[in-house]
C-alpha cells in the first residue's frame, strides 16, 4: 500500500443554501473546525500524497483553507453544477498527474474516519479497477442502493429507479468512490451527457465499468461517518455524533468526565491522564490540559494550557493566551486572558487578570482586576513570586509588583511596587460619631416633597 499513490478529489462546490448563511456550507463548523477541514486532515491521514478540491466560484475562504492544507493541494473551480461526475471533471488537470488511487470525497461528510478511506484503497490494491463505500442503513429510504451479486457491485440503483425487491436492500450509497487512476479518465469520458437533466453522474461509472469487463467492489462503512450536512439540524446531528466520539476518545485516554455528555470538546482538545472534568465544561480550540488537573464545573477554558495538577472553576472563563501553570488555583467567577499565572499561585473567586504575569505562590485576592486596556493599546502587569494582593484592588497596566510585595485592599495601583514593599492606596478613612442618628433625625423634621 504504501508504494500506491493517492489522490483524492474533495468535492466541496456547494453553497447549501438550505444552511440559510452566507458561509459556504463546508466552512461550517464542526468540533470548532469547517467541515471541509475535517475531511482533508481525514484524506492526509489516509495517505493522500494529493487533494484537488473543487469548490464553486467565489469562495475565497475555501481556498485559503485549502492554501493551508499542509500538502500538495490544488484547486478547481465548478462554474456550473451539473452533477458528481461533472465535479470531478472540473478536476481534470489534476487527474491528469498520474496517481494508482483516486477517490472521491465530499467536503459535507466531516465524520468519515481513514480507517473506511483505507478499506476502499485496499480494494484498489487488491485488484479491483472501482470501489464504492456503502453503509447499511436501518431505514434505507431516499437512498441509492448497492446492487451485489458474487462479491460484485453490479449496480447502484437510485431508489426511484429500483424494484421492489430492489427497495428491500439495505446497503446504500455513501457516494465516496475509489477509481484505479488510469481508469478514471476513461470512465469520466464514457458517462457524457446521460439523462434528461443533462448532469454527469458519477454512480454511472459502476454500470459503464461493468460493461467494460472491469471489477467493481462494495466496501462498507458506518452510517454515520457518511452523514453528509445540507441544514442545520442535519449539522447538529454531525456536531452530536462527533462530541460522543471525542468524549469517549478522552475517557480511554484516561480523563474522567463525571457527566460525559455536558462535556464539549473541539477538535484538538488534548487531555493528559488523571484528568477530572465536572459537568458543563465546553473546550474551544486549542486547549492542553495536562495530567492531574481539574476543570471544574461550569467553565469555558479556550485557547489555554493547563498544567499539572492546577484546578479551574467552577464557574471560570480561560481565554486564548491563559498559562496555568503547575498546582495553580484558578476558582469562580474568575477570567484569564494571555497571561500566566506561574506554579501555585492562586486567584481564588471574582477576578480579571488579563496580559500580565503572577508570580509562583502569589495570591490574588477577590474582585482584583488588571487594568490592561486603555482604549487604545493592552498593557503588561507583573505581579512578583509570593506577592499577595488584596481584595477588590484595580492595578492600572503598565505596572509592576514587586517578589512578596503586599498590596492592601481595596487600592488603586498606578506606580511599581518594589519588592518586599507594602503598598496602599485609598481614601482615608474618617469616622464621625453620632453623624448618621443626626443625619435622619434632621431629615424627619424636614417636609416631605
Amino acid at each position: 500500500m504504501s508504494a500506491r499513490t493517492c489522490l483524492i478529489v474533495i468535492l466541496a462546490a456547494g453553497l447549501g443554501t438550505r444552511m440559510r448563511s452566507k458561509t459556504p456550507k463546508v466552512l461550517h463548523p464542526v468540533g470548532g473546525r469547517p467541515m471541509l477541514a475535517h475531511v482533508i486532515a481525514t484524506a492526509h491521514q489516509a495517505g493522500a500524497d494529493r487533494l484537488a478540491v473543487v469548490c464553486g466560484p467565489d469562495m475565497p475562504q475555501v481556498a485559503d483553507l485549502v492554501g493551508a492544507a499542509g500538502m500538495p493541494a490544488t484547486l478547481h473551480v465548478q462554474h456550473e453544477r451539473k452533477g458528481t461526475g461533472h465535479a470531478v471533471l472540473a478536476a481534470r488537470a489534476a487527474l491528469e498527474r498520474a496517481a494508482d488511487d483516486v477517490l472521491v470525497l465530499f467536503g459535507d461528510t466531516p465524520l468519515i474516519t481513514p480507517g473506511s478511506i483505507m478499506r476502499v484503497r485496499e480494494a484498489l490494491a487488491g485488484g479491483a479497477d472501482l470501489a464504492v463505500l456503502g453503509f447499511e442503513a436501518a431505514d434505507p429510504t431516499g437512498y441509492g442502493r448497492l446492487l451485489v451479486k458474487g462479491g460484485r457491485l453490479v449496480a447502484i440503483r437510485e431508489e426511484k429507479d429500483a424494484s421492489d425487491s430492489e427497495r428491500l436492500v439495505t446497503l446504500c450509497n455513501s457516494g465516496v468512490m475509489g477509481f484505479s487512476g488510469s481508469l478514471l479518465p476513461e470512465l469520466l469520458d464514457a458517462i457524457g451527457n446521460r439523462n434528461a437533466q443533462g448532469e454527469y453522474y458519477l454512480t454511472d461509472a459502476v454500470e459503464i465499468a461493468n460493461a467494460r469487463g472491469h471489477t467493481v467492489v462494495a466496501e462498507t462503512g458506518h452510517a454515520d461517518e457518511v452523514l453528509g450536512v445540507n441544514n442545520r439540524a442535519q449539522l447538529a446531528q454531525c456536531e452530536a455524533i462527533f462530541q460522543v466520539r471525542a468524549r469517549h476518545a478522552a475517557m480511554l485516554g484516561g480523563a474522567t468526565l463525571i457527566a460525559p455528555e455536558t462535556v464539549f470538546f473541539s477538535h484538538d482538545t488534548k487531555l493528559g491522564a488523571d484528568v477530572l472534568i465536572e459537568p458543563n465544561v465546553v473546550f474551544g480550540p486549542a486547549v492542553i490540559v495536562e495530567d492531574g488537573a481539574t476543570i471544574r464545573a461550569f467553565s469555558h477554558v479556550e485557547g489555554a494550557h493547563v498544567k499539572s495538577g492546577a484546578v479551574v472553576g467552577p464557574y471560570a472563563r480561560l481565554r486564548p493566551g491563559a498559562d496555568v501553570g503547575e498546582n495553580v488555583r484558578i476558582g469562580n467567577f474568575v477570567e484569564v486572558k494571555k497571561a500566566v499565572l506561574e506554579a501555585g499561585a492562586k486567584v481564588n473567586h471574582l477576578s480579571y487578570i488579563g496580559d500580565a504575569r503572577v508570580g509562583a505562590g502569589a495570591n490574588v485576592g477577590a474582585g482584583t482586576i488588571t487594568c490592561n486596556y486603555d482604549g487604545f493599546s493592552k498593557a503588561h502587569t507583573d505581579i512578583g513570586a509570593g506577592a499577595f494582593i488584596g481584595s477588590n484592588s484595580a492595578l492600572v497596566a503598565p505596572v509592576a509588583v514587586g517578589d512578596g510585595a503586599i498590596v492592601a485592599a481595596g487600592s488603586v495601583i498606578v506606580d511599581d511596587v518594589p519588592a518586599d514593599a507594602f503598598a496602599v492606596a485609598r481614601g482615608r478613612q474618617a469616622v464621625k460619631p453620632g453623624w448618621a442618628a443626626a443625619f435622619r433625625a434632621a431629615r424627619r423634621k424636614k417636609p416631605k416633597d
